[in-house]
C-alpha cells in the first residue's frame, strides 16, 4: 500500500506569534522622536489636511495612506503616538501577510516561519512601520493581496471572497503609493495567462480549468481588474473638498495629470540619493534620524540587513535556476512568483522617469529577497545541510539585534557613535 499523502499542519499561531513579537518590538521608543523627523515633515502636513479638508498639500501622491494616518491623528491625538500607530498596525499586517502568502504559496511550514524571520529583521519592514510614511500602507495592502490570492489558488472554494478581498487590497495599494501600480496589475495577468494555457475554447467565459476551477475570466477580472480601479477611484473623495494649488480640478484624469507632473519634476539633488545598483549591493544607507533630541544623540538608519540582502541575492538567484528547472515536470510558482515581483518591483526604478531615488524604494523588492531566502535555506534543511541554514538564521537575527538601538533611536553615548554601524562610506 502506498503511505498516506502528508498533510502539514498550518502554521498560523506561529504566524501569529512572531507577528506579536514584531509588533511589540515596534512599539520601543515608538514616539521617539517627539518630533517629525525625516519625510514625516511631508506627510503630517498632508494628514492634517486630510482633518480640516482646507487644501490640499502633497499632492504628488495619491491619498489613502495620508488618510489612515490622519485617522492615527483623529483617535490617539496630533502627537508622536497617533503620528506612527497605524504604521505598526500595518507593518505587522505585512509581516502576517508575507507569511501567510509564503504558507499557501509552498504549503511548507518552515519556508512560512522563516519567512517570518527574514521579514521581521530585514530592517525595512521594522523601520518603515515606525515612521508615518507611505510605504508601510503600500506594501502592507500588497501583500494582503498577495496572500488572499495565493490562498485563493491552493483553496478554490474560498476564491470568490479572496479574490474580492485581494481585489480591494490591490486598490488601496496603488491609492497608497504609484510604486504599487506594476504589481497591482500582476494576479490579473497571471490568472489570464494560465487560464490561457489551459486551451480552454471559451476563454472568456469558460468556468474550468487552472487556476481556479469554477471562476470564469470575465469574474477574475471583475475583482482584480475593476474592483481595484474603483476603490482606488474612491479615495480621491478629499479632492472634492479640498482647493488644490496649481491644478484645474476638472476630474480625476486632469488631477492625474498634475500629480504626474509633480512626480517626475526634476528636485535639487539630496545628499542621500542613490541608484538602483547601489541597493542591490545594499551600498547606500539613509540616516533618517542622527541629531540631539529628547535629551540626548540619536540615529535612525535605513540599510538592509547585510545577511537578508546579500544572501538573499544568491537565494534569488536560485529561486530564478529552480523555476526555470521545474517548469515542465511540476512547477516551482513561489519560486517563479518571488523572481518575477524581485524584476518589477526593481525594473520600475530602472525605468521611471524620477530624477533622485532613495533607497526605500528597494523596500518591495527588498521583501521578495526576504522571501526567497527562505525558500532556500528551506531547502538546504530538506537536503541534510545544517551550518549554513543556522548561520544565516542566527547571522540575521543577530545582525538585527546589533542594529537594534540604530534602528529604534536608542541614547547614544557620543556624536561619533555611528560609526559602530556606519562600516563604509556610503552607510555615512
Amino acid at each position: 500500500m502506498s503511505a498516506p499523502p502528508v498533510h502539514p499542519r498550518d502554521p498560523i499561531v506561529w504566524n501569529s506569534l512572531i507577528a506579536l513579537a514584531f509588533l511589540l518590538a515596534c512599539l520601543v521608543r515608538l514616539t521617539i522622536p517627539s518630533t517629525p523627523y525625516f519625510d514625516e515633515v511631508h506627510y503630517l502636513p498632508a494628514a492634517r489636511a486630510v482633518l480640516d479638508l482646507v487644501q490640499a498639500t502633497n499632492v504628488e501622491h495619491p491619498p489613502l495612506a495620508k488618510q489612515i494616518i490622519a485617522a492615527g491623528i483623529a483617535l490617539f491625538g496630533d502627537e508622536p503616538l497617533g503620528w506612527r500607530i497605524f504604521s505598526v498596525v500595518f507593518g505587522t499586517l505585512a509581516l502576517f501577510a508575507s507569511m501567510r502568502t509564503i504558507w499557501f504559496a509552498s504549503r511548507t511550514r518552515t519556508a512560512s516561519l522563516l519567512t517570518g524571520l527574514f521579514v521581521a529583521t530585514n530592517f525595512l519592514l521594522f523601520v518603515h512601520a515606525r515612521i508615518a510614511m507611505l510605504d508601510v500602507f503600500m506594501v502592507a495592502f500588497l501583500l494582503l493581496a498577495a496572500w488572499m490570492f495565493a490562498a485563493a489558488l491552493r483553496e478554490n472554494e474560498t476564491a470568490r471572497w479572496r479574490l474580492a478581498v485581494a481585489g480591494v487590497a490591490l486598490g488601496c495599494a496603488m491609492a497608497s503609493k504609484w510604486n504599487a501600480v506594476p504589481l497591482a496589475v500582476l494576479p490579473g495577468l497571471a490568472f489570464l495567462a494560465a487560464r490561457w494555457a489551459a486551451g480552454r475554447r471559451r476563454l472568456v467565459m469558460s468556468a474550468r480549468g487552472w487556476p481556479i476551477g469554477g471562476m470564469t475570466l470575465w469574474e477574475a477580472g471583475l475583482w482584480l481588474g475593476l474592483v481595484p480601479l474603483l476603490v482606488y477611484a474612491s479615495t480621491f473623495w478629499p479632492f472634492l473638498y479640498w482647493n488644490v494649488p496649481g491644478a484645474d480640478r476638472t476630474g480625476l484624469i486632469d488631477l492625474h495629470r498634475h500629480m504626474l507632473s509633480l512626480q517626475t519634476q526634476v528636485p535639487e539633488p539630496h545628499p542621500y540619493q542613490s541608484n538602483w545598483w547601489d541597493w542591490v549591493i545594499n551600498r547606500r544607507a539613509i540616516w533618517y534620524l542622527y541629531e540631539p533630541v529628547d535629551g540626548a544623540q540619536r540615529g535612525i538608519m535605513l540599510i538592509g540587513n547585510p545577511v537578508t540582502m546579500w544572501f538573499g541575492l544568491i537565494a534569488m538567484g536560485w529561486c530564478a535556476w529552480t523555476g526555470w528547472q521545474s517548469r515542465y515536470d511540476a512547477p516551482r510558482w513561489d519560486c517563479i512568483a518571488l523572481v518575477v515581483v524581485y524584476i518589477v518591483s526593481l525594473g520600475l526604478w530602472i525605468v521611471a522617469p524620477k530624477a533622485v531615488q532613495f533607497y526605500f524604494h528597494y523596500f518591495l523588492a527588498g521583501m521578495a529577497i526576504s522571501a526567497a531566502l527562505a525558500l532556500a535555506v528551506e531547502r538546504l534543511g530538506q537536503r541534510g545541510e545544517r551550518l549554513v541554514p543556522w548561520a544565516l538564521v542566527l547571522g540575521a537575527l543577530g545582525f538585527f539585534l546589533y542594529w537594534f538601538p540604530i534602528l529604534t533611536a536608542a541614547p547614544l553615548d557620543d556624536p561619533q557613535d555611528f560609526l559602530k554601524w556606519a562600516w563604509t562610506q556610503g552607510w555615512r
